[in-house]
């Protein structure tokens, strides 16, 4: 079993301020499958930095506005 990431995030929060913007979009406009964004939407996956900031560029935020790690 893999462990889950310490990493959270808010994309569904920020998918459903973006317009109700879909999973399936949000993963064609970052390059990467339905199935990885959900991974990492859930938390069971951490995304590469790249990724991460293609995310936040895909929501119009900042990469801390949508990713962060406990103290």
């Amino acid at each position: 079993m893999v462990k889950p990431t310490k990493v959270t995030n808010d994309i569904r929060r920020l998918r459903a301020e973006a317009g109700e913007m879909t999973q399936t979009e949000l993963a064609r406009r970052v390059g990467v499958t339905r199935q990885t964004l959900i991974a990492i939407e859930h938390g069971r996956y951490s995304p590469s930095l790249e990724v991460a900031f293609l995310i936040a560029r895909a929501l119009g935020v900042r990469l801390d506005d949508v990713f962060s790690y406990p103290e």
